[in-house]
């Protein structure tokens, strides 16, 4: 089933995003490597794409896991999440209707 996982930063992230950032990848590509990986992205903390030294204020990955607990567990061993770039992880069962 899908699993939505939405993560909300601590205020001033960015320097630790960017520490953390290519172990943060490398976990996130092993579920694109799997075919599991919907989608998953961050939040810009302005309406920009590239959002610059304002960095971000979470993010968002919406994958395939066997089950909650196993999306759960996989959120809370996030490198993001370990290294204290989030402040908050919410993770919930995801239906996709469209497209």
């Amino acid at each position: 089933m899908l699993y939505v996982i939405f993560s909300e930063d601590v205020a001033n992230s960015l320097e630790l995003r960017k520490q953390t950032r290519a172990a943060h990848l490398a976990r996130i590509q092993l579920l694109v490597d799997q075919g599991r990986i919907l989608v998953a992205g961050p939040c810009p903390a302005i309406d920009s794409e590239d959002p610059g030294e304002a960095g971000f204020t979470g993010s968002v990955v919406i994958a395939e896991f066997a089950s909650l607990i196993e999306a759960q567990a996989w959120a809370d061993s996030d490198p993001y999440m370990l290294a204290g770039v989030y402040a908050k992880v919410v993770v919930k069962p995801y239906k996709k209707v469209l497209p």
